[in-house]
């Protein structure tokens, strides 16, 4: 654990760039979210969601001065055709340049995309103007892949955007515990993965439905939780925020060790309800 004031130094550099996330109806969100100019808002490829939908965030985002980095879900695609669409609707309005690629919540693929590395190999992104293309990490795990599964797939997506000369980022799944968190980060630079990696942060939210997005996504229990938070299951009223859990990265986090991190914060509680707790968490320190 560093001291005080460097604790303090990394949890500044920590936040610097962070990124949010946002769904095709956060646009009404937009207007009164104090976000800092430049910062990437993630725009997600929901099953409830069409492709105007997702353009229309897209779209509103640039318009905004941020930067949109629209989500790709492999196995919600289709056809090559529908990815083809999608690339050049965002393209027509300045937003194609960064995408994120994830394999999506279908268990068995809607068109020829079985997962994300294989829409990096397609050739489309480039084909379209993607210059920068972010891919998921899981330090905890994934309750549907198996562990022997996630390393080699993490890796092969991270060589096949160097073969096509693309950039990227690994954007993780949230978690509550710092610790499996920059011990999955080590593993992953010895594995050889040296692309940035944004922290997936859970967003300020009710108690209730942060133990539900756990519960779902696999990502420690109900008490294991609690005692991150400082919460008490005997009352699930209220709300909570990361504070704990950003403290406990700084405090261990070393560049040396760990390489370029940044944070991505899940918006559970919705887009301005989290803008506006990490500017008062930025001015509080």
């Amino acid at each position: 654990m560093t001291s005080t004031p460097l604790r303090s130094q990394r949890l500044t550099e920590l936040l610097r760039g962070f990124s949010l996330e946002m769904t095709g109806k956060d646009i009404g969100e937009l207007e009164s979210a104090d976000i800092p100019a430049g910062t990437r808002i993630n725009v997600t490829f929901l099953g409830n969601e069409d492709l105007a939908m997702r353009v229309a965030a897209a779209r509103a985002v640039t318009r905004r001065g941020w930067i949109p980095v629209p989500h790709v879900s492999a196995r919600r695609l289709a056809s090559a055709p529908m990815l083809a669409e999608f690339l050049s609707a965002l393209r027509a309005e300045a937003a194609a340049d960064e995408i994120f690629v994830v394999g999506g919540d279908p268990s068995q693929p809607h068109g020829p995309y079985a997962d994300a590395l294989s829409v990096i190999r397609s050739g489309l992104l480039e084909k379209h103007g993607v210059r920068r293309v972010s891919i998921t990490g899981y330090p905890e795990g994934h309750p549907g892949i198996p562990e022997q599964v996630l390393w080699p797939a993490l890796i092969d997506k991270h060589t096949a955007l160097r073969e096509k000369n693309l950039t990227g980022d690994v954007i993780t799944q949230f978690g509550f515990d710092a610790d499996p968190v920059l011990d999955w980060i080590e593993q992953v630079r010895e594995h050889g993965v040296t692309s940035p990696i944004r922290i997936g942060v859970p967003g300020p939210a009710g108690v209730r439905r942060l133990l539900r997005f756990a519960t779902r996504f696999g990502v420690g229990t109900g008490t294991s939780i609690a005692k991150k938070y400082g919460l008490s299951l005997t009352n699930l009223m209220g709300t909570a925020g990361p504070d704990r859990f950003l403290h406990a990265l700084a405090g261990d986090y070393h560049p040396a060790r760990h390489g370029e991190v940044k944070l991505h914060f899940y918006t559970f509680g919705g887009l301005r309800a989290t803008a506006e707790w990490i500017t008062n968490f930025r001015k509080e320190g």
